[in-house]
């Protein structure tokens, strides 16, 4: 425990300064160039907002038998982190395999090939080296961030698709309880009254499915990623999956109220959250004032609702998978591009530095590896009905070190047999290919017992930061209480950036000045600090940084 202790405080000694260390310091170099699943194909699946509340990640309300399986045919990531918990920052650094502060995107507004650099991308990447790259649902986030065309033709074979529901969905088709339309957080709804009968995320499964087909007709590698709305808000799912979740049977967040020592600069207002019609007709006081909690056990409801929902289209998408015969010979790769709070902390949505925010699902599934190998035509994802199945499925492997989404790019590639893309120099604006994230796959041989040695103590700062993996996020602030756009501030009201470092032990974050002319933070001015151990503190409600000597150590 001392040994442990004594690596905490080296770790956060270290932190600031580890923010400016030359990237290569965290990054692997070039792999051999072949993988476990060299030559197979890739079915890479992105979700928005989820959080890890699944069967598989030990969570005893949801209905997620799909996802499940998958997660027993799979290595599991428990403990992996998005760089920025909120949709198309967080995209663009793992797709292009950069953290935010080199792709210098922290709103939705700019390009990065032409706002920070020429930079390749993962589904490039696949592209140059054989792979048709198939686009389908929310992959990159659309708009100017990625350049109104999910960046086609660079990343692209063919032009990326899009359901032509996406664009109904802040449409008034939430029906109230006096019958009119609404455009509300709480959505349940009759899917023959929505537009054209549907809904985004059916039609990006058959969408999807039709390309599996094409594919194995064509017989060509492919690199097909599939991004899925829900549960991003609106809640707005089919109405009958209400019933897997009866009211009573939902409970309040465990920490419901605004912990006495988070820094305001900390807090975010949610309120993309206010604006909806059910939540505005509230009344609730800003920032703070809670919502109701019968209101709250509704939002927990309906997400819940609408990850069953989301496990049905995965479910049907892997079984599609199954019945094209492609299963022995496809990469599967599961995760989203950040978490969403359900009321921890008095807050809602994402736009933290907290784990609910930046923790996310990961998995992976490598025919022969994750899995002995599979027979052709064997059927290794049969559809399962949430409404009928019972009981969970173990994930095939579970890994529990800290890792970050930006190392996904180094990882799928050496998992295809790819040359591992070098790691970025400390100035890699100007360098087309480079990662700043490692690949994982030096984790999947790795047994729990391995994984738990690796927790013990350290002998010197070098083993320390070698053994001890570490994840690292970041999130912008207008000012140091909440703002109506702290939530979400364009560059140039950016004033803060609060770098947040967690590892198995611990999250620490410092709030710092930031100047958005340049890009710049300014580490000798450290607006508000935290420091939550998780040993004591999981939900991370009481912040420690003023109290301890820790925080006083990182900053000499």
């Amino acid at each position: 425990m001392a040994a442990a202790r004594f690596c905490l405080c080296l770790c956060l000694f270290l932190f600031l300064s580890l923010l400016r260390l030359p990237r290569d310091a965290f990054a692997a170099g070039p792999g051999s160039g072949r993988g476990p699943g060299d030559g197979m194909n890739v079915l890479f699946i992105i979700v928005d907002d989820l959080r890890p509340v699944l069967g598989c990640y030990g969570d005893k309300l949801v209905k997620s038998p799909n996802i499940d399986q998958l997660a027993s045919q799979s290595i599991v990531f428990s403990n992996a982190y998005a760089q920025q918990a909120v949709c198309a920052p967080s995209r663009v650094s793992f797709l292009t395999g950069r953290r935010p502060d080199t792709t210098r995107l922290y709103d939705f507004y700019s390009y990065w090939r032409v706002h920070a650099g020429n930079y390749s991308t993962m589904p490039q990447y696949f592209k140059e080296n054989g792979y048709v790259t198939l686009s389908v649902g929310k992959v990159f986030h659309p708009g100017v961030s990625s350049n109104y065309s999910d960046d086609y033709p660079y990343s692209w074979s063919i032009p990326p698709f899009h359901p032509s529901a996406e664009k109904h969905e802040n449409d008034k088709t939430c029906r109230g309880e006096d019958g009119k339309l609404y455009v509300n957080l709480v959505c349940p709804v009759d899917v023959t009254e929505m537009p054209g009968g549907t809904l985004p995320d059916i039609q990006s499964t058959e969408e999807a499915i039709h390309l599996l087909n094409i594919m194995k007709t064509n017989r060509q590698k492919f690199f097909l990623a599939v991004g899925y709305h829900k549960p991003h808000i609106p809640l707005r799912y089919p109405q009958e999956f209400l019933k897997l979740y009866p009211l009573e049977n939902i409970t309040l967040a465990p920490d419901p109220w605004v912990p006495k020592k988070l820094p305001s600069v900390a807090y975010n207002p949610w309120m993309d959250i206010r604006q909806r019609d059910d939540v505005e007709a509230l009344n609730v006081s800003f920032p703070y004032g809670p919502l109701p909690d019968d209101f709250q056990r509704q939002i927990r409801q309906s997400y819940y609702a609408a990850v069953s929902y989301l496990d049905v289209q995965i479910g049907l998408l892997l079984n599609a998978l199954d019945n094209v015969g492609l299963s022995n010979n496809t990469i599967v790769v599961f995760t989203a591009d950040h978490g969403w709070s359900l009321g921890e902390h008095g807050e809602w949505a994402k736009y933290s530095n907290f784990d609910v925010a930046t923790r996310v699902p990961l998995m992976f599934y490598v025919p022969g590896m994750t899995t002995s190998p599979v027979s052709q035509g064997a059927r290794v994802f049969p559809y399962r009905d949430p409404f009928s199945h019972t009981g969970g499925s173990a994930p095939q492997g579970q890994i529990e070190n800290v890792v970050e989404l930006v190392s996904l790019f180094s990882t799928l590639a050496d998992l295809a047999g790819l040359q591992v893309p070098p790691a970025c120099p400390e100035m890699s604006f100007g360098v087309v290919l480079c990662t700043e994230g490692t690949s994982l796959v030096r984790y999947f041989n790795v047994s729990e017992r391995m994984v738990e040695e690796g927790k013990e103590g350290y002998d010197d700062t070098d083993r320390c930061l070698k053994e001890e993996p570490f994840a690292f996020s970041q999130y912008p602030r207008p000012a140091d209480t909440p703002q109506w756009n702290s939530d979400k501030p364009k560059l140039k009201d950016i004033r803060i950036m609060g770098y947040s470092m967690r590892t198995i032990d611990y999250r620490y974050t410092v709030w710092v000045q930031f100047d958005p002319s340049n890009f710049s933070a300014n580490f000798e001015d450290v607006h508000a600090g935290e420091l939550y151990m998780m040993e004591n503190d999981p939900n991370q409600d009481y912040n420690i940084y003023n109290n301890t000597s820790h925080a006083l150590m990182a900053l000499k």
